[in-house]
């Protein structure tokens, strides 16, 4: 039984340093972005809507039936899928024990961030590359064809206010940051069990190799 509880209390001895592991966690869930903005291109509706001539000769783009409702689906969609990569990251951050800590939620926070960011960039590239930008001046319309039917790329923020841009790029860090922090709430331990720890007899500490570090000489 002791035996157990202190294969379970141990920590290991890191084998990479705390900023390299920083840096993985960055690279990682901005590669992670990358693969939430395909998905969401492909997942995200489109609004489909209509140009149409009015009687005055003026030129005007109206949506179909619901249509509208999707400008704030896509956007909600991709704000999601960015939030739960983040909170999945967080419960996998913190299984890397040897680095937890501030560091790791700084960089949990940044890579979140950058992974958000570039989810919203890859997602509208591909979308403008799927259904291109819609042009009220050209669209193929006279008196004899009144309506053309036009078929609108989903955005991916909600709207173009500088404001409601960047909250939608750092909620996925904050809701990642806020797992952490609760988790580690949870940890009776004050150095999270990280490496190195605070208290050589309550961690079980063992090096890398498998030895017990040796006991300080007194003076």
């Amino acid at each position: 039984m002791n035996g157990s509880l202190e294969k379970q209390n141990s920590v290991v001895a890191p084998r990479i340093s705390r900023a390299r592991a920083a840096l993985t966690v960055v690279v990682g869930l901005t590669l992670a972005g990358v693969v939430v903005g395909a998905v969401w291109a492909w997942l995200a509706p489109a609004i489909h809507g209509v140009v149409a001539l009015t009687k005055d000769g003026d030129r005007v783009r109206a949506y179909l039936g619901n249509e509208a409702d999707h400008f704030f689906t896509a956007a909600f969609l991709l704000l999601g899928m960015s939030s739960v990569v983040a909170v999945v990251a967080a419960v996998l951050v913190w299984q890397w024990r040897a680095h937890r800590g501030p560091t790791m939620v700084a960089a949990l926070a940044t890579g979140s961030a950058a992974g958000a960011a570039v989810a919203a960039g890859v997602g509208a590239v591909l979308v403008r590359l799927r259904y291109g930008v819609i042009d009220v001046a050209a669209a193929p319309i006279s008196p004899e064809h009144r309506v053309h039917y036009v078929v609108e790329a989903p955005p991916v923020f909600f709207a173009h206010s500088p404001l409601l841009i960047a909250l939608t790029i750092v909620f996925p860090a904050a809701a990642a940051a806020l797992v952490y922090a609760l988790i580690a709430v949870a940890t009776p331990r004050d150095d999270l069990g990280a490496w190195p720890p605070v208290d050589d007899q309550q961690a079980g500490v063992v090096t890398a190799d498998g030895a017990l570090p040796s006991a300080p000489s007194s003076p």
